[in-house]
């Protein structure tokens, strides 16, 4: 067995080399000179893993253990092996039907049981009022030097007249300052309302301006606009009237020989008559029509009349001209059916005469009627 070598860092160099020189900027045709390698540092192995302090212990040999990787093989395939047996001894859910899905529901109890309500008390405290900061001492230093003591006789140090005589000085200089003070600052004051009410007068006279001219742009600006309505209305109205003069003068074009046309075919077609004619032919010439066909069946009646008559007659002539063949009758017999025949006759023709008097009578007063 070869005996263990001992553990190396890992270590990394390459041959020094110039760095190109960078451009500011590029253009975007150039192309770069050297392709750029873009890699993920978690599996760089240049990068160390694990303590940053302690000595890595990195394997030397160039190529695994043979036995190794045939036993961690081995493991992993006894546990897919584990996993499939697992998986088939475990009940699973049958196969939707067709046209439906399994879908995950929740069936565990999620649901949060309230018990009995729990009693509450409120309960309150107060503080203290915050004390108010005690006054800081007076800083008094401590004792550097020796005690000494002096005798000092009234009016050994003091002139009240010497002494008095520069407050006095002060306090009347102060005091003509202060009314110098007081009196330039009324002035100044006085200047400043004069320059307030010069400006505020100046600035009224401005606003009045502005506002003249405001009210002037706008009486300026409202007649514009209403001469341009103006000019408007007045261009719609020539657009109108041009246009009706040229719609009267293409319809009297149109309407030229097109009047003629509609009234002769308007004539044609019956709209247009006399009417004289026209009620000749509506009211006369119907009502002559109707008493025309009453004329032709009162003769059509008197005619089957007359027919009726005659066939009755000649039936009787028959009648009694049989009666005379059979019988051989005596000759006064015969003169008696002869007298018979002549009085059926005669009454045939006075029927007639009757029947041609009563058409005569009608016709002749039909005629003034019509007339």
């Amino acid at each position: 067995m070869a005996s263990a070598q001992p553990a190396r860092t890992y270590s990394y160099f390459s041959q020094p080399r110039a760095l190109p020189a960078r451009r500011a900027y590029r253009g975007p045709a150039e192309q770069p000179e050297e392709p750029r390698r873009y890699a993920n540092l978690m599996y760089d192995r240049r990068v160390v893993r694990g303590s940053t302090y302690a000595l890595p212990q990195l394997p030397w040999g160039p190529q695994p253990d043979p036995l190794e990787v045939q036993r961690q093989e081995e493991e992993r395939r006894k546990a897919r092996a584990r996993k499939r047996a697992k998986e088939h001894l475990q009940t699973r859910t049958p196969e939707p039907v067709e046209g439906r899905k399994h879908i995950d529901v929740q069936t565990e109890l999620y649901l949060e049981e309230l018990g009995d309500r729990i009693i509450e008390v409120d309960v309150e405290c107060q503080t203290d009022a915050f004390l108010d900061r005690p006054p800081t001492p007076l800083f008094i230093p401590a004792k550097t030097g020796r005690d000494a003591a002096t005798q000092i006789q009234e009016g050994e140090l003091f002139d009240f007249d010497i002494e008095v005589k520069p407050m006095l000085e002060v306090l009347v200089g102060k005091t003509i300052e202060q009314a110098l003070l007081e009196v330039m600052e009324e002035e100044e004051l006085a200047n400043l309302r004069a320059h307030q009410y010069a400006f505020e007068e100046l600035r009224n006279a401005e606003l009045a301006e502005v506002q003249r001219l405001e009210e002037q742009e706008r009486r300026h600006r409202e007649e514009k606009e209403r001469r341009k309505r103006q000019q408007v209305q007045v261009l719609q109205k020539q657009k109108e009237t041009s246009e009706k003069i040229a719609a009267r003068a293409f319809a009297q074009c149109y309407l030229a020989d097109l009047i003629p046309s509609v009234f002769s075919s308007l004539r044609e077609s019956g709209y247009f008559y006399d009417p004289v004619e026209r009620d000749i032919e509506m009211d006369f010439l119907p009502w002559l029509m109707e008493e025309v066909e009453k004329t032709l069946e009162k003769k059509i009646l008197g005619r089957t009349m007359l027919d009726s008559l005659i066939r009755v007659v000649v039936e009787k002539r028959l009648d009694a001209f049989d009666q005379a063949n059979t019988s051989q009758a005596k000759v006064s017999g015969h003169t008696e059916v002869f007298g018979q025949a002549d009085q059926a006759s005669a009454q045939v023709s006075s029927c007639q005469t009757s029947v041609q008097l009563n058409m005569s009578h009608q016709t002749e007063t039909q005629e003034p009627e019509t007339k």
